[in-house]
């Protein structure tokens, strides 16, 4: 497992588990599956109704919380100061757990505007220890800009929608520029069309390996983090094994020449739902 070093120089796993549409009961499964595979990063977040399936995992599972990166994010409806320090109280509860890792903003909301006052609630949290670093879902690049500008603490990451057919290589160019990481979710484009993309089938091919191994690769090599999501036993084992490998520049470029910048997901100045 290759790690990276966040802003604050807080390490986390590249590659995690998410558990986005993954039934509670499901959840207790699924992670303890993706522990004893390797996985050490687990995503939640209030919304997916799952806290206490993962951490019901998190009690069962022989390892040290030490070793265990877990991240969830605060709902739309839940936003602003007073609500956010409830709502992270709740989502310690229901994990069971004394500390987050990583705790994020789901979505800016801009037509609400809250997401300042959110963030600095989060700054508390952080400052008080709760959680070891703070960050965002689905901030577009004038999202960020504000933050960088009226807050104390830097993101650490923006986790947003990416795959072969929505590269981000905007967004990302600004985070790079702002020591901000990218995190995708839907990497694999919820299985969409693009694991039966002929260039991506042929670079699988060549290599030995699922589309999903490969596209998996390509947002490690893009200095991504990535979060694939499985209910499936051998599917969240072939997630994983993508470190045996590595994808040529050429085949990188192939890659990366796939965006047509099309959305499984809303756009984060539309989505307003709470």
């Amino acid at each position: 497992m290759k790690h990276v070093t966040l802003n604050n120089e807080l390490k986390m796993p590249q590659l995690g588990f998410g558990v986005w549409q993954v039934e509670e009961d499901q959840a207790v499964t699924a992670v303890l599956n993706a522990l004893e595979v390797g996985y050490r990063s687990i995503d939640t977040a209030a919304i997916y109704k799952n806290e206490r399936g993962v951490g019901e995992a998190l009690r069962k599972t022989d390892l040290p919380r030490e070793e265990l990166f877990i991240t969830t994010k605060v709902w739309n409806s839940d936003q602003g100061y007073d609500n956010t320090l409830k709502a992270f109280d709740e989502s310690l509860e229901k994990l069971g757990i004394d500390y987050v890792d990583l705790y994020l903003i789901h979505w800016p909301t801009p037509e609400f505007d809250e997401y300042v006052d959110t963030y600095k609630a989060m700054e508390k949290l952080y400052k008080d220890g709760k959680v070891k670093a703070i960050g965002v879902c689905n901030f577009d690049i004038d999202h960020l800009q504000r933050l960088l500008d009226e807050c104390d603490v830097k993101p650490v990451l923006n986790q947003v929608e990416c795959h072969p057919y929505l590269s981000q290589n905007d967004l990302k160019t600004f985070c790079k520029e702002h020591d901000i990481y990218v995190e995708a979710w839907s990497p694999l484009m919820q299985g969409g069309d693009v694991l039966g993309n002929k260039t991506v089938q042929q670079i699988a091919k060549a290599h030995e390996k699922t589309p999903a191994q490969v596209i998996i690769r390509w947002h490690l090599q893009n200095d991504s983090i990535v979060i694939p999501k499985s209910v499936t036993p051998s599917r969240i084992k072939e997630n994983f094994d993508v470190f045996d490998f590595e994808l040529t520049a050429e085949e990188m470029k192939h890659m990366d020449e796939l965006d047509r910048g099309e959305r499984k997901g809303p756009e984060p100045k539309e989505m307003n739902k709470r």
